[in-house]
């Protein structure tokens, strides 16, 4: 996004999608565990992974967007074992038509460059994410 975009979205009267759920909707973050990254370096990947993946709602799923947003905006953060178990995560949502972000780490501090440290799932429905992510174990 450019910035004439940014500040167009910024500064714009808000469009009112309509919601296309009345289901729980939630977001999911999970951090690959086997980098054993420190407390704000997690922070940091799990905003970057939530930023990202809010934008990429707003522009292929308007709807579940705003029925995320109107819900109080949900996040769980769940561990990952390590970027393969990521990878697979992110080919079974896929086959789900669940939306995806992953977060590689530039490298500038606790971990190697172009690490896989976060993927995010959703917005979407509880139930939907459910089916993917239930088994993991809270952060």
């Amino acid at each position: 996004m450019g910035l004439r975009s940014f500040i167009h979205s910024l500064t714009a009267p808000p469009f009112r999608h309509q919601t296309v759920t009345d289901q729980d909707v939630k977001m999911v973050l999970v951090v690959n565990n086997e980098l054993k990254m420190g407390k704000g370096k997690i922070a940091a990947q799990v905003g970057h992974a939530a930023v990202s993946l809010t934008l990429k709602c707003g522009k292929e799923a308007p709807g579940l967007l705003e029925s995320w947003l109107s819900s109080g905006q949900k996040k769980i953060c769940v561990k990952g074992d390590n970027a393969e178990h990521l990878l697979e995560l992110e080919k079974l949502a896929s086959t789900k038509g669940l939306l995806s972000a992953k977060i590689h780490d530039a490298g500038h501090t606790q971990i190697p460059s172009g690490s896989l440290t976060v993927l995010a799932l959703g917005p979407d429905t509880e139930s939907l994410l459910s089916n993917i992510t239930d088994d993991l174990k809270l952060l």
